[in-house]
């Protein structure tokens, strides 16, 4: 029976291998697993730029990088700039030109979430603005002090001209006061010479032209002043100022000043008046002569 027993008794199973470990994952797997992740997230930018109450300012229509507008000057000129609000809370923003002359249809908005708001406004070339381009921006800024910018490239055409005039030219004690005036359509830059001649023909002044430290942009005045401190002390000249700038620009202008040193004048009269006194106080009267009717 022992034998039998152990004859129906089951054979042993044998031991299963051992499960082989995990290997860690490598640098390049890593690398490869970031890159995926990045991508996933990049999908859902939207929420996420949603979520943090993104806002965007741009040109309408056409995905244009800026606003290009070109007049004469005194045209208005028009176009529409649009603020897409892609979050889930309303945003409130402000507009205004930078630069450029903009008025804009209503410079205050409310933006809902979600929504593209259209915002007209023009653009007036100044009446005295020159040929060429000008660089301005239109800016919109939240409640959170957040800006977002659109460049503005403005091309103002008509003649190039270039003009000047030299006004109020008065001749002090120790200085030449005069206004320069740009009469042209073109920013100017100034060249002074000074030049006086005495009463005989004598040249008491002569200064070579030089620049100027000032720009005139059209239409604008400058009052300025040239220093004369070794100014004849007896004569009369005659000053004139010559300006010139470029693109032919040309103006003259004189005037005549007498310098009189009326202190030694005034104390030399006097002194010759005490003279004069002096010696008929000292004159003798002749013999006899009396007082007038006087019978001897």
């Amino acid at each position: 029976m022992p034998t039998a027993a152990r004859a129906l008794a089951p054979p042993p199973r044998a031991p299963r291998p051992p499960r082989p470990r995990a290997r860690p994952a490598r640098p390049a797997f890593r690398a490869v697993l970031a890159v995926l992740l990045a991508l996933t997230s990049l999908t859902g930018a939207p929420r996420a730029v949603a979520r943090s109450g993104g806002w965007t300012v741009a040109p309408l229509g056409g995905g244009r990088p800026a606003f290009y507008a070109e007049g004469t000057p005194g045209a208005v000129l028009r176009d529409t700039v649009s603020v897409t609000n892609p979050g889930r809370t309303p945003v409130a923003v402000r507009l205004r030109g930078t630069g450029v002359p903009a008025v804009f249809a209503r410079d205050g908005l409310r933006v809902p979430a979600r929504t593209r708001a259209q915002v007209p406004f023009t653009l007036t070339v100044p009446r005295d603005a020159g040929p060429g381009d000008r660089t301005g921006a239109i800016e919109a800024r939240d409640a959170h002090g957040r800006r977002a910018t659109v460049p503005v490239r403005l091309r103002v055409g008509g003649p190039a001209l270039a003009a000047l005039t030299v006004e109020h030219l008065a001749v002090h004690a120790d200085r030449i006061t005069y206004d320069l005036v740009n009469r042209g359509t073109t920013v100017l830059a100034p060249r002074l010479a000074v030049r006086a001649d005495g009463f005989f023909g004598r040249r008491v002044l002569d200064r070579a032209p030089r620049a100027l430290p000032v720009r005139l942009p059209p239409g604008a005045r400058r009052t300025l002043s040239e220093p004369w401190p070794g100014r004849p002390v007896l004569d009369e000249v005659r000053v004139r100022l010559t300006v010139t700038a470029a693109g032919g620009a040309r103006a003259t202008a004189g005037t005549s000043a007498a310098y009189v040193p009326w202190g030694a004048v005034g104390g030399g009269a006097a002194a010759v008046a005490v003279l004069l006194w002096w010696r008929r106080a000292r004159k003798p009267r002749r013999a006899g002569a009396g007082p007038a009717g006087a019978v001897s």
